[in-house]
């Protein structure tokens, strides 16, 4: 879960969330929201570190993405110094992801885009399984 958190925070930084104000350039920026929580990313290269800090509970927390081709690498602490890391690979219209949480419990999984749908299949880090397919009129 803490995983799913970081990727979030990530992805929000990505997709330039309205309810974060942001400052800087391409290539190093911090963001702030209206709660005080903030991050700064720094892109060198093909890699990309970000460094997050929770306003509410004091803590602190931070990844590093390496992109080397079709591939990703991440490794990351979560704000109890716990590591974690990520990889993921893409091979035509698939993507494979494999990785461990921060308590050291392995997940993987694969993304397969066929058309305007795309299927999800895999396991979590808690061992659960997971198949769903989405398309534009939802997920199955």
């Amino acid at each position: 879960m803490k995983h799913a958190v970081l990727f979030g925070i990530a992805a929000l930084f990505i997709s330039g969330n309205a309810a974060a104000t942001c400052y800087g350039s391409s290539t190093y920026r911090t963001c702030t929201d209206a709660s005080g929580n903030s991050y700064t990313t720094q892109k060198i290269g093909n890699s990309t570190h970000t460094n997050g800090y929770n306003a509410q509970t004091g803590s602190s927390w931070n990844q590093s993405t390496q992109r080397i081709g079709n591939s990703s690498y991440t490794t990351g602490y979560d704000a109890q110094g716990n590591s974690w890391s990520s990889n993921s690979q893409r091979i035509g219209n698939t993507t494979y992801q494999s990785g461990y949480d921060s308590n050291g419990n392995s997940f993987s999984g694969q993304t397969r885009r066929n058309g305007s749908s795309t299927t999800y299949s895999g396991y979590d880090s808690n061992g659960n399984t997971y198949n769903k397919t989405c398309t534009a009129y939802g997920c199955y």
